[in-house]
């Protein structure tokens, strides 16, 4: 998509298709739209008085060939009540107008943000209009029957001139995250057969090359084994295809400033191993890597947009299937920090690959650690497809994480790790078991993953269900989500020393 830049006012933009975002109104006092409806005959004042178009969420109208006016066509684009409009609601509608067929038939568009001079809303349009027009076309065979489906060229314009560099500067900005958010959509759309633990390390090594200041390195099963991964080794036994450790880094900051670890569930592909999953829950499965894969697109914005700070980017990648060799329930495992694990189902297995990725973070000596994962079913029932659960034992950092979700529209909500839930993991033969069964099941799984966590502030983000989109919404047409990425970008640009 190419991108221009414009202080120009609604009429003079010379442009196939202009866009003017509006508020819901009951009467024309917006000069805007009074110009319009002056140069059209009273064609706003006619759609109000019908009802057609009165500024509500998600209304779109076309007016074609106003008098007076560079563009050929005029698009009103709805907002909603003022006083509840955000910069999501701007995302949501330009990722509607993505798709919009009076838009995506032109050469070229210009969304005027009129008044608007808040750096967040100039991100959210860029945001919408990537996010909402990317299609997995990968394997389809038909693609030239879906050119010319998005929009090619968009120039963004502003009333005031002065702020030109900001609009710039946020669209880039957007940019940066949606393309983010794009790069793990376009991962956990993959099927396990194009994104084995070897080829999704080699992502994350083509990534790191393409990238000044990102260095990666990617532990075989050899270095696996000899930093004594019992876990992750004990998940991918039962697979043909070995598992790989990604280590990526960043230092943005000062020499002296400990990281930040992100670290990433990235099971390429889950049957559920031994403890098989159902038809129709398996066949989601290649998306288990999500996590992974937005570790890795977070650390790529960081690096793009520069972040004063140090990074580290832990992906642990396995696959989990039934075969001959592959763990039993009762097994017993024994992970890298020395806690030994019995195996109560072989399902339960993103935490296990997570349990040694966050031990191998002590190396780091890190400020913080957040890991990411698509880790429990249970999600279901606690914010449905809403929302991410978040859990860890620093107040401060689970706030920090919250504050992003609300900035970025990427919602999430804490939940606690009660003594109950650190209890029901006790084993009669080992340390702990790995999993505790359906009741308070997302709470279980993070209690368990705090065995494993140094003495340092740590945040459990669980994404199942929220990674992928059901019935398709504005800017984020059905199939894999992308989340966390924005959610993680924000809050490490406001990144303060907990």
């Amino acid at each position: 998509m190419k991108i221009d830049y414009s202080a120009n006012p609604p009429h003079e933009c010379a442009t196939t298709a202009l866009v003017m975002f509006v508020t819901s109104f009951d009467s024309i006092v917006d000069k805007r739209l009074k110009q319009l409806d002056s140069a059209s005959d009273g064609i706003i004042r006619t759609l109000l008085a019908s009802g057609e178009f009165t500024g509500s969420s998600g209304e779109m109208v076309c007016i074609n060939r106003p008098d007076g006016y560079a563009a050929s066509r005029v698009v009103l684009a709805g907002l909603g009540p003022r006083k509840t409009c955000t910069p999501d609601s701007y995302r949501q509608m330009a990722g509607l107008l993505s798709r919009y067929k009076p838009l995506t038939c032109c050469d070229s568009a210009t969304f005027h943000l009129g008044t608007v001079s808040e750096p967040e809303t100039f991100q959210a349009v860029i945001e919408g209009c990537i996010l909402g027009s990317y299609r997995m076309l990968k394997y389809k065979t038909d693609e030239a029957s879906l050119a010319g489906e998005n929009l090619s060229e968009v120039t963004y314009a502003i009333d005031n001139r002065r702020l030109l560099n900001r609009l710039q500067k946020s669209v880039e900005r957007g940019c940066v995250t949606a393309g983010g958010q794009i790069n793990v959509r376009r991962l956990s759309a993959l099927p396990g057969c194009d994104l084995t633990p070897k080829m999704f390390a080699a992502e994350a090594v083509k990534t790191a090359d393409k990238l000044k200041g990102l260095s990666c390195r990617v532990l075989d099963q050899k270095e696996i084994k000899a930093e004594k991964m019992g876990a992750l080794m004990a998940v991918a036994q039962g697979s043909v295809e070995p598992p790989r450790f990604v280590i990526l880094e960043y230092k943005g900051g000062r020499k002296t400033q400990k990281p930040i670890v992100l670290v990433g569930k990235g099971v390429t592909f889950d049957s559920g191993g031994l403890s098989l999953k159902a038809a129709d829950m398996m066949i989601e499965m290649n998306g288990d890597m999500t996590g992974a894969a937005v570790v890795l697109s977070t650390m790529q914005a960081a690096v793009l947009l520069q972040l004063p700070l140090n990074l580290v980017g832990l992906m642990p990648l396995a696959e989990n299937m039934p075969s001959g060799h592959a763990i039993r329930p009762s097994d017993v495992v024994t992970t890298r920090k020395g806690i030994t694990v019995e195996i109560i189902n072989t399902d339960a297995e993103g935490r296990l690959i997570l349990a040694d990725a966050l031990d191998y973070a002590n190396k780091f000596d890190p400020q913080a650690v957040i890991d990411i994962a698509t880790l429990t079913g249970a999600t279901l029932y606690i914010l449905g497809y809403s929302g991410a659960p978040i859990l860890g034992n620093h107040d401060d950092l689970l706030e920090r994480i919250r504050a992003a979700s609300e900035a970025t529209a990427e919602r999430v909500w804490p939940l606690p790790i009660w003594d109950d839930f650190r209890n029901a993991l006790k084993s009669n033969i080992a340390d702990i078991v790995n999993s505790a069964g359906k009741t308070a099941g997302t709470a279980t799984a993070a209690a368990f993953l705090e065995n494993f966590i140094g003495d340092w502030p740590w945040a459990h983000i669980d994404i199942a269900y929220v990674d992928i989109e059901k019935k398709g919404a504005p800017y984020t047409p059905k199939g894999t989500t992308g989340i966390g990425v924005r959610l993680l970008i924000d809050l490490l640009s406001n990144w303060k020393k907990l």
